[in-house]
């Protein structure tokens, strides 16, 4: 099955680190535990696991090879359960503090004490499909409306899971990017308030908010391993992860911190582009990328800022190494485990697999048998007509 993956199919660029304090004071350490007390505090909540690929990584020559399994978490099947309805939560605080004149906590929001004032708000994002659905369903909870914008390349079986989570869904005919600037726009012309993953001029309190909530997952990270990693691969996107990512190992770990290495669709590669330009810079998509949760075209700024200070690689891989790499996971090597991962949460193994597999490329990122290697398997089968289709080998 390793056959399947090609040289060709991966391309690197280094990146030498800015030297600053982002990692401390974009994301505090405050901002990180208020997310995690209320989330833990959610009903459903419970961490989702990391698994030992033991076996893939004896075959690959790697010491360890760690899958953080996100497939599971609250229901919705992908990590961004964690950003967007919490950020949802965030807006209403401050929302309701502000109309209502009186304090406002959230968890005043989480048990519907405001559920009647919360439902004349709405709440506007943009979405690949996995934030939309988590806003969806954080508004639902929380009693407000929803609105979500969607691309042309988003599948119906996410959009009509965002429909059953209440929201209404309306599909562009454009990319993500555009899809993010529509939402702006409507949203501005009816008063409504965006919740974004991605950040832009005088926008940052959401995007903050969501990637403050992707905080407790990498808490979960640090307190399964014993020791730190030697490295992590962060998919893209528009940098929120892996930028949210960053800042919580530099917290918990400091100099022990993992060597970051990005990975990004060659199709939607803008961090890729950003450091090799050394400044945030869009690309245009002029084809959708298989791994949809990462077709993303404009960095968010305030993830670069993060990420130009700790990321020291950044890697595009293309679509073919897709499907072997969740089907891989589907059908694993030896007594590693059985792990159903969607599109988007196979960048990083795909691109761990090619550079094991590249002597070259292994050696100057200093991948050998020492090696403790985690990757975010960022979602589940997120569109499972998609999946078995993928499985079926079609």
């Amino acid at each position: 099955m390793l056959k399947t993956f090609q040289f060709s199919d991966i391309s690197h660029t280094p990146y030498q680190r800015h030297i600053g304090t982002a990692s401390e004071e974009i994301i505090t350490r405050d901002a990180f535990n208020a997310a995690t007390t209320e989330i833990t505090a959610w009903e459903g909540y419970k961490p989702t696991p990391l698994h030992s690929l033991e076996s893939l990584a004896a075959e690959l020559g790697i010491g360890d090879i760690f899958y953080k399994d996100e497939g599971p978490r609250f229901g919705l099947g992908s990590f961004k359960a964690l950003g967007g309805a919490y950020a949802a939560g965030k807006v209403l605080q401050r929302e309701l503090t502000k109309k209502l004149d009186i304090p406002v906590t959230l968890a005043d929001i989480r048990n519907g004490r405001y559920a009647s004032e919360a439902k004349e708000i709405t709440l506007v994002s943009a979405t690949d499909g996995n934030h939309g659905r988590s806003l969806a369903w954080g508004a639902q909870r929380f009693g407000a409306t929803c609105k979500i914008y969607i691309h042309k390349g988003v599948s119906e079986g996410r959009a009509e899971a965002m429909r059953q989570l209440g929201a209404n869904v309306i599909r562009i005919d454009g990319d993500y990017d555009a899809s993010v600037h529509l939402a702006r726009k409507e949203a501005d012309q009816n008063g409504w308030f965006v919740v974004s993953d991605t950040s832009w001029e005088g926008y940052v309190d959401p995007p903050l908010d969501v990637m403050a909530g992707y905080g407790v997952m990498t808490n979960e990270i640090t307190d399964q391993l014993k020791t730190p990693p030697t490295h992590i691969f962060l998919q893209g996107g528009v940098g929120g992860l892996a930028a949210s990512v960053c800042s919580a190992l530099r917290q918990h770990w400091g100099q022990d911190t993992p060597r970051v290495i990005i990975v990004e669709p060659n199709l939607a590669a803008c961090l890729f582009e950003s450091a090799r330009k050394d400044t945030v810079t869009t690309v245009e998509i002029n084809e959708e990328t298989m791994m949809a949760g990462l077709s993303c075209g404009e960095p968010s700024p305030i993830g670069w800022k993060i990420l130009r200070e700790e990321a020291s690689d950044f890697i595009q891989i293309t679509d073919e190494l897709v499907a072997p790499s969740m089907r891989l996971l589907a059908n694993p090597i030896g007594d590693d485990p059985f792990i159903e991962g969607g599109e988007s949460a196979v960048a990083g193994l795909a691109a761990v697999i090619s550079i094991a597999l590249n002597p070259k490329l292994k050696d100057l990122l200093g991948v050998n048998e020492k090696s403790k290697v985690l990757v975010i398997g960022s979602e589940g089968a997120t569109d499972k007509a998609l999946y078995e289709k993928i499985m079926a080998n079609e």
